[in-house]
């Protein structure tokens, strides 16, 4: 039965690193947005930095834990997405938005440092792995609850432009490998996290579904609405002809009664 459950946690181990690579890729026609429109308005970095931090969470924990190579193999590369994902936002930012995402990395810096120096100096060996287990759930369910700050504007503005959906579904997809993954090897400091990544990925996708069609709509209506516009804009211009000539005529008509008046004066 253990081999069993070996083999199944091979296979959803694979499948994880697979899917998670492809979560990493998903935010690249984002970035191509950037790129074309050479700034970063509208994007945050925050889900990047905290992915980035939680990917080197992970690393620790599995190199404290052990026998975790698929865990070890898809955080490395992820690390080094996100890092460039991250020097990527930073060249195309505002100067507020660099401001920001500075701010935000060296608080994770020294939030990484913090928990390496607590756990590695003041904690025995066999409590390590059990309190960055603990450490790395939470970073888990902020990654997932990351894009999660996108989602108020895409709701206020009804406009999915800055919320990827591969992101989304390939976080989904993730989550449902690595819950199994974990929940085999009976690690639900792995298995836990996912539970939520899975309803929150679903949230996202449904909110895209809801308001995916409304800029097509807007476009639509887009030519009908000009030509109201036109239509209104040119009886504006009429009604103002109409004005310029009733006073012009009254201007004529006034000058031609004091130009009768005075030459009845001089009669």
């Amino acid at each position: 039965m253990a081999g069993f459950s070996g083999h199944w946690a091979l296979a959803f181990g694979l499948l994880g690193n697979i899917v998670s690579f492809c979560v990493f890729l998903a935010p690249l026609p984002t970035f191509y947005q950037i790129y074309k429109k050479k700034s970063s308005e509208g994007f945050q970095s925050i889900p990047y930095v905290v992915a980035l931090f939680s990917a080197v969470l992970w690393i620790y924990y599995a190199l404290l834990k052990g026998n975790a190579t698929f865990i070890i193999t898809i955080n490395s590369v992820g690390c080094f997405i996100e890092t460039f994902y991250i020097i990527f936002y930073f060249y195309y930012a505002s100067k507020k938005s660099k401001v920001t995402t500075t701010k935000f990395l060296g608080l994770v810096v020294v939030c990484g440092m913090g928990i390496f120096c607590v756990t590695h100096f003041l904690m025995r060996p066999s409590q390590r792995p059990i309190v960055v287990g603990w450490i790395c759930l939470v970073f888990s369910l902020c990654v997932f609850i990351a894009p999660l700050c996108i989602l108020r504007q895409v709701v206020r503005t009804k406009n999915v432009e800055h919320m990827p959906f591969l992101l989304s579904f390939f976080l989904t997809i993730s989550a449902v490998m690595w819950f199994f993954y974990g929940l085999l090897l009976k690690d639900y400091n792995i298995a836990i996290p996912n539970v939520l990544g899975f309803i929150f990925g679903l949230l996202q996708m449904a909110l895209y579904a809801r308001y995916r069609n409304v800029d097509k709509i807007m476009d639509q209506k887009l030519p009908e609405v000009q030509k109201q516009i036109s239509v209104v804009e040119e009886e504006k211009n009429n009604n103002h002809k109409i004005i310029e000539v009733y006073k012009l005529s009254s201007l004529l008509n006034s000058d031609k009664n004091g130009v009768e008046a005075t030459l009845q004066t001089q009669a």
